[in-house]
């Protein structure tokens, strides 16, 4: 009965996220554990799974834009990492028996991080415009598409004559384009991305090509589209319920061998050494410590892209299928540390930042943060729709104000408009002790989201002994407390107050 894995899988999600472990560790153990009893999965899981994989891919293709992907430090880094990194796993693969084809396969798979645990932690973090954002997002679509070339490898057939009519893809964008603006109904929209999904899937498919390049391709064709965002709002939710087949079914393999055990205990010690990697490349390429440093927590996991090229392989016969067992359970293990390092990243950071600092390059970095805010007398932390209202305001009373975020696009929009703004990143406690302010008579922090980052600013800033006030951007009581505690002046403007103050316009009018 299928009831019995979907409330299992929610059930061990549940429990496992209250944990801040990600819910797709709970999926993957509820496979294993229904391993062990006689149920059997019918053709409906798989269906489930096998869509699944196909919406992540349609995602996935909604974010490969060659101007994200065309950056000396996302190609240098994601590249070479993966030669690298294949380069260490092919003699364990090798050791344990693979074939030097399923050797190959799997050791570059291993070199991929999680783009769905790294897309959740920035979503979650409201990091994902972010310099290290943009560059990890960057850094995983590199990886994707040679997930991508994998897959398509293993699809096995050879490509139908035919095929070469897919060329002319691109020719249909405009006509989609329109068809996607002419839809305005939520539930039309959702049934539009679900279309193209499946629809370039099965296209791909008549020509003996993979299902999920077509997915890809697909989701490509609306790269930069104004309204591209919300066909992956409208997705999201059923690719993340349809993956949960996914990942149950890889469970439902059972537990691998002493020899599998061996495989995964030493591709964990590994994990550490790709870690290593990828900060020592963004040093070669000059980045700051921090930046590198939050990247490569963020890049620190195997991916389930390991598994999905790897159950491809495994289903054309290339790899054997009961690896696709070990690394399930190798990539569940890696989603917990990662969680772990997630969850720790800013009390590491405090504990090795003066190490990894000493990593860092004697020039001009990418990410330059600034060191003075001049004779600037305000300064407004967070560019959101708060922040520019209050940077507009104070420009149109003339007074000298100074914004800082940590969006890249978002400060060379508000530059083009004229106003002051600089690219920081507040969470980085060097950025404080750095920073001189002289003049700055008051400070408005207008952050939406975590309040305990905000916390950490106004904490910071006392502790460099700045004796102005910090007006900060609160939701409710709670935070108004811890603010007040930290040193801050809350301002809090709840929906009840808004309720209020509309009520008492309508009696004026």
């Amino acid at each position: 009965m299928d009831i019995v894995w979907i409330g299992l899988a929610f059930v061990l999600g549940l429990i496992l996220n209250r944990y801040q472990i990600p819910p797709l560790v709970g999926y993957l153990l509820a496979g294993l554990a229904l391993s062990f009893t006689a149920y059997e999965p019918g053709a409906v899981l798989h269906e489930i799974a096998h869509l699944g994989v196909i919406f992540l891919l349609f995602t996935v293709g909604l974010h490969i834009s060659l101007k994200n992907i065309l950056q000396k430090e996302v190609l240098s880094v994601g590249l070479i990492h993966l030669m690298i990194s294949t380069a260490i796993f092919l003699p364990v693969s090798l050791y344990f028996g693979l074939s030097v084809e399923a050797a190959v396969i799997i050791s570059i798979t291993l070199g991929f991080s999680s783009t769905v645990l790294a897309a959740k932690g920035l979503e979650t973090r409201n990091e994902l415009s972010s310099y290290y954002g943009r560059l990890s997002i960057g850094i995983l679509i590199v990886q994707d598409l040679v997930a991508i070339g994998i897959i398509a490898y293993s699809g096995g057939g050879i490509p139908s004559p035919w095929a070469v009519v897919l060329l002319g893809l691109p020719l249909l964008r405009p006509l989609l384009s329109k068809l996607l603006h002419f839809v305005e109904r939520e539930e039309l929209l959702l049934l539009m991305a679900l279309s193209l999904a499946v629809g370039g899937s099965a296209l791909f498919e008549s020509f003996n090509l993979s299902g999920e390049l077509g997915a890809l391709v697909m989701g490509m064709l609306f790269v930069n589209d104004d309204k591209s965002d919300q066909l992956e709002k409208k997705i999201w939710g059923i690719k993340e319920a349809f993956l949960v087949g996914f990942f149950l079914e890889i469970g439902l393999g059972g537990l691998p061998d002493a020899d599998g055990f061996r495989f995964i205990g030493i591709l964990l010690l590994l994990l550490p050494l790709k870690a290593v990697l990828f900060f020592g490349l963004f040093m070669i390429l000059k980045l700051r410590a921090r930046t590198g440093f939050l990247a490569t927590i963020t890049l620190t996991a195997y991916s389930e892209f390991t598994l999905i090229a790897g159950a491809v392989a495994a289903a054309a016969g290339i790899i054997p299928s009961g690896i696709i067992v070990v690394l399930g359970l190798l990539t569940a293990i890696s989603y917990i540390i990662n969680s772990i390092l997630v969850r720790y990243e800013d009390p590491i950071w405090q504990r090795l930042n003066v190490f990894l600092r000493g990593f860092e390059r004697d020039v001009k970095h990418p990410d330059h943060q600034p060191v003075s805010l001049g004779a600037s007398q305000y300064l407004v932390i967070g560019l959101g729709k708060t922040g520019q209202a209050a940077l507009t305001f104070y420009k149109k009373k003339d007074i000298s104000a100074v914004g800082i975020d940590i969006d890249p696009e978002r400060i060379k929009k508000l530059l083009h408009d004229g106003y002051r703004v600089l690219y920081a990143d507040a969470q980085d406690a060097f950025f404080w002790e750095e920073l001189e302010f002289p003049k700055i008579k008051s400070i408005l922090i207008a952050m939406s989201g975590d309040i305990y980052t905000k916390v950490f600013i106004v904490e910071q800033l006392r502790k460099k002994k700045y004796a102005g006030k910090i007006k900060v951007l609160t939701q409710n009581e709670r935070e108004d407390e811890l603010i007040k505690s930290a040193g801050g002046i809350p301002v809090s403007v709840p929906s009840v107050k808004m309720g209020e103050r509309m009520a008492q316009l309508s009696l004026e009018s």
